[in-house]
């Protein structure tokens, strides 16, 4: 009689912890849905300066940009409504670890909103999981931790210097959906020199900055700034960031980098990288044409 009791006591255990389980992986697909929910909400052409590329209308911009666009777009081409970029890699959480763990990750971008959210699924043992959800849409940047899909273990702190990470990432990702990074109301371009310039975009209550880097060829080979908000040591700080991107390859007439990697720079103003990863896989939706502008 013991022995059945300690039997039914096991499975009752047994079935709280799947329940427990399943209404936290329901929690986290709440949490995803209302991420996706958010930032697709947008009609995606509403803020378009143009329904297709314009080479006419690059002449004012800085030399490495005008380069740029003539190379990895198409003149009369559609903008770009939507982007799914399939990627997997391997992070680390600290300057310093020396622990790399490996991740899979579809990151959906809506340029016209703007905003994006990245899935992740982060292997930290052999039969443990992460499940980060990094967004930004309305304005706003999120960022969530579940164990094993389930349990949430970690929310950034709201606020300006999250908002302003996370649109700071929005503009860097830019070589992966090029259009978005053409002049408009929201975004500008200023000169540095022949191999940089600075994009500078505002969206809601915020504005970033990023120094650009370009090749002879004109592909983007970089993004670089000086701060950057990042959460180091359980608090906010400003430091300096920079991704590097290379081995461009070409998708429905457009050419983006397969491969990045991304770090920020230490107290000894060494840059330390803490992401790397390459595309898996592309998928574009493009915005109609408008009437009259096919070439």
């Amino acid at each position: 009689m013991a022995n059945a009791r300690k039997g039914w006591l096991w499975a009752a255990a047994g079935a709280g912890l799947g329940l427990a389980a399943w209404l936290g992986h329901q929690r986290q697909q709440r949490a995803s849905a209302t991420l996706r929910d958010a930032l697709l909400g947008h009609d995606a052409g509403a803020s378009a300066p143009a329904a297709r590329v314009r080479f006419d209308q690059l002449d004012a911009l800085p030399g490495p940009v005008q380069r740029y666009f003539r190379h990895v777009l198409a003149d009369g081409q559609p903008l770009i409504a939507s982007a799914q970029v399939e990627q997997a890699g391997s992070l680390r959480t600290t300057l310093d670890t020396p622990r790399w763990m490996p991740f899979t990750a579809t990151h959906l971008v809506r340029p016209a909103a703007p905003g994006f959210l990245w899935n992740a699924r982060v292997q930290a043992a052999p039969l443990v999981h992460l499940r980060v959800l990094d967004a930004y849409a309305d304005g706003h940047g999120a960022s969530r931790l579940f164990a094993m899909s389930a349990l949430q273990v970690a929310a950034a702190r709201p606020g300006p210097e999250l908002d302003a990470g996370a649109l700071h990432r929005y503009l860097a990702e830019g070589a992966w959906y090029p259009t978005a990074l053409l002049p408009s109301e929201h975004l500008a371009w200023t000169p540095i020199d022949e191999h940089r310039a600075m994009a500078t975009i505002t969206d809601h209550d915020t504005t970033v900055s990023l120094e650009f880097r370009f090749n002879a060829i004109g592909e983007i080979t970089g993004v670089y700034t000086p701060g950057r908000w990042g959460n180091f040591g359980g608090g906010y700080q400003l430091r300096g960031w920079e991704g590097r991107v290379s081995d461009y390859v070409e998708q429905d007439g457009m050419r983006v980098p397969s491969r990045a990697e991304v770090g920020w720079y230490d107290d000894a103003l060494q840059w330390q990288r803490v992401w790397q990863g390459q595309v898996t896989g592309l998928r574009y939706e493009m915005l109609p044409g408008a009437p009259g502008s096919e070439q």
